[in-house]
């Protein structure tokens, strides 16, 4: 009985076995396509607080005769007020010495004083600085036949100097311009902004960085702080023609493929990006974060995927990366 029970099980099991390897197999394979993704980055930046220069009061000390009453002792020079006031020339002697480095104590104190209202504590009671800073995130994702658009970032990314404030505003500014000339080919969108401290900013900004970057299997041109790196041959890369046509690209672009660029920026000040639910709230936030001065910009970050030529990245693709990102 256990016989007969055993061979009818067996091709059951053998069935099973079967389709288990398949889908192993294949959910492998789908996994090692979401994996492999190349991507660009150009920026840079740091949040290091601005240096503050302190200086002590100064005044001249001519010791006179000054007053001959008030209560003496001690130092054999005046104490009360001549010690308060050495400038007035109350007392002398070896008090008139004393009352200076008083005098010199109280005005270190008056300027820590004023120093520390400048500034805010921590819980460890440490001063940090109380400027505001806003970090934020804008993502665009784009249909692939927007492959003009990489081919902008990357010609940017290779010619920019973003080791200066004004190549990280050139970066900022020419990236969200870039993707306001291309509004028929924006899908999906999504943005977020928050004010905080100082020290909390730079924090969040690599958090957000992070994220992005650690979808790319490889960043196959970076440009960040003035160092360009650019991975494999530039044959596998999009060239770009004198009539704007791209070399070597596919551009018969299957139309569930996309591209997705993503802004980081640090900035002095408040930034509030809008709820990004439309076209419109897309191009006012674009506008917003690309309108940042030189003067307030602290760090910026341009990411883009794909960048290698023939890199392609689908729906599953941007339903598995990008969850967050809204359909406009």
């Amino acid at each position: 009985m256990y016989k007969q029970l055993i061979s009818k099980i067996k091709p059951l099991l053998k069935s099973l076995f079967a389709i288990g390897l398949v889908l192993t197999l294949a959910l492998g394979n789908a996994d090692g396509a979401l994996a492999a993704r190349s991507g660009g980055r150009m920026g840079g930046g740091s949040f290091r607080a601005p240096a503050r220069s302190y200086s002590s009061p100064t005044s001249t000390y001519a010791p006179s005769g000054g007053y001959g009453g008030g209560y003496r002792g001690g130092f054999g020079g005046g104490f009360g007020f001549p010690f308060l006031l050495p400038f007035f020339g109350f007392g002398g002697g070896f008090g008139g010495l004393f009352s200076i480095l008083i005098f010199i104590s109280i005005a270190n104190f008056l300027v820590q004083s004023f120093r520390r209202a400048g500034d805010s504590t921590d819980e460890l009671g440490n001063s940090a600085p109380t400027t505001t800073v806003s970090v934020a995130r804008l993502q665009v994702g784009l249909l692939a036949e927007a492959r003009g658009l990489q081919a902008e970032l990357d010609s940017l990314a290779r010619k920019a100097n973003t080791d200066t404030v004004a190549g990280r505003a050139q970066v900022l500014q020419e990236s969200t311009l870039a993707l306001l000339r291309h509004p028929e080919y924006w899908v999906y969108a999504g943005a977020e902004s928050m004010q905080t401290r100082l020290e909390a900013a730079e924090a969040k900004f690599n958090q957000f960085s992070l994220a992005e970057r650690s979808k790319f299997t490889e960043e196959t041109l970076s440009n960040y702080n003035n160092q360009l790196r650019q991975a494999g041959s530039s044959n596998n890369l999009p060239v770009v023609q004198e009539n704007g046509a791209l070399v070597g690209s596919d551009m018969n672009s299957d139309p569930g493929e996309f591209i997705v660029v993503t802004v980081i920026v640090g900035t002095e000040g408040k930034l509030q990006l809008p709820t990004v639910r439309n076209s419109e709230d897309l191009r006012q936030a674009l506008r917003q974060i690309g309108g940042v001065s030189s003067e307030q910009l602290l760090a910026v970050e341009v990411l883009w995927t794909p960048q290698a030529n023939g890199d392609t990245l689908t729906a599953d693709d941007m339903l598995a990366g990008y969850p967050d990102l809204r359909s406009i």
